[in-house]
C-alpha cells in the first residue's frame, strides 16, 4: 500500500479516512470540517449517512482511496463541495450543478416561502402559471412545481449550459412535463400572463466580487454574481418586464443582497407594483425575499 499525499490508502477504514479528512480541513480553515468530511467521503464511495455508520469498520479499495484524494486535495484547494459532488440539495431536493449555474444557498428557500404564501392567498380559479427569471439550475421553479402539483411553470437563462442543467433536473424530479425552459435576456421571451414570478437575479456590485470569498468568486459563474456597478442592473431590468406579465393580483418575488431591499421596493413601486408587506427574512435575519403585487386597473 503506497499512503497518497493526504495520507488516504487503500489499508484505512471508512472511518479513519472520515476523520483524518475532517482533521486536515479543519487545519486548512474549513468551515464545518466534520460536514464536509462526512459528504467528501460519503461522495466517494457512493454511501449515504447510513453506510457511512454500518460500514464504519470496512477498508477503503485502491480506487476509492484514489478518488477521495482527489476530493480532499480539491476542497483543501477551496472548491466548494456542491462543485466536487455536482450536486446540491435545495427545498429538500437534489439539484444537478454546471459551471454555468449558481450553488443553491439556503437563503433563496426564503424565496420559495414567499411564493408560497403569495400563492395561497391567490386562490387562482385556473392552472397557476409561473415564470423564474434567471433561473439556473431550475431551483425556485422546481421546488414551487414540487409544492403546487396542478402548476405549470417557464424558467428563462441567458446560459444554454444553465438550461441544459435545468431541463436535466426538471426530468429528475419527474417535472419535465410541467417546465419549460426559454433562453432570453431576463423575461424578453415570454408573453405570459403569470400568476407568480420569482427570480434570484446577479445584484453583487461589480466592484465587490473580487472581495467575496474564494468558493463564490473563483467557483460561481460571474454572469450570475454581477448586478452591475450599483448592484442593481437586474432589478432594473426585470421588473418592469414583470410587471406586464402578470396577472391582477399577481406577485412578484426577487432575493435581495444585504441592503438592497428598501431600493427594490421603490423600483416595483415605480413599475405600478403595489408592497403589501415587509421583505422576508432569511435566518441570518437578513431582508431577503421581496415582493409586490399587481393590483387590478
Amino acid at each position: 500500500m503506497v499512503p497518497l499525499a493526504t495520507g488516504f490508502d487503500s489499508g484505512q477504514s471508512i472511518e479513519s479516512a472520515r476523520r483524518a479528512l475532517s482533521m486536515l480541513l479543519q487545519a486548512a480553515g474549513i468551515e464545518e470540517p466534520s460536514l464536509d468530511a462526512r459528504l467528501l467521503v460519503g461522495g466517494a464511495l457512493g454511501l449515504d449517512l447510513t453506510g457511512l455508520i454500518t460500514q464504519a469498520d470496512r477498508q477503503l479499495t485502491p480506487e476509492e482511496a484514489a478518488r477521495l484524494e482527489g476530493y480532499a486535495q480539491r476542497r483543501l484547494a477551496h472548491e466548494p463541495v456542491a462543485r466536487i459532488l455536482g450536486t446540491r440539495e435545495f427545498w429538500g431536493l437534489p439539484f444537478r450543478l454546471s459551471e454555468a449555474t449558481l450553488v443553491p444557498r439556503p437563503d433563496t428557500e426564503t424565496v420559495v416561502e414567499r411564493a408560497l404564501e403569495h400563492f395561497r392567498e391567490l386562490g387562482a380559479s385556473h392552472l397557476p402559471r409561473i415564470a423564474d427569471i434567471g433561473t439556473g439550475s431550475g431551483a425556485i421553479l422546481l421546488a414551487l412545481l414540487h409544492e403546487i402539483p396542478d402548476a405549470f411553470g417557464v424558467g428563462t437563462d441567458l446560459s444554454l449550459t444553465a438550461l441544459h442543467t435545468a431541463r436535466g433536473n426538471a426530468a429528475a424530479l419527474g417535472l419535465a412535463d410541467r417546465a419549460h425552459f426559454v433562453a432570453c435576456s431576463y423575461a424578453a421571451a415570454l408573453r405570459g400572463p403569470f400568476d407568480l414570478i420569482v427570480s434570484n437575479p446577479p445584484y453583487i456590485p461589480a466592484g465587490e466580487i473580487p472581495k467575496l470569498g474564494i468558493e463564490v468568486r473563483e467557483h460561481d459563474p460571474h454572469l450570475a454574481l454581477d448586478g452591475g456597478n450599483d448592484g442593481y442592473d437586474a432589478y432594473r431590468a426585470l421588473i418592469p418586464q414583470a410587471a406586464g406579465l402578470l396577472i391582477p393580483g399577481g406577485a412578484l418575488i426577487v432575493e435581495a443582497g444585504q441592503g438592497q431591499a428598501g431600493n427594490i421596493e421603490t423600483l416595483m413601486a415605480a413599475a405600478a407594483l403595489s408592497i403589501d408587506r415587509p421583505p422576508k427574512a432569511d435566518l441570518g435575519g437578513i431582508p431577503r425575499a421581496v415582493s409586490a403585487r399587481k393590483m387590478p386597473p
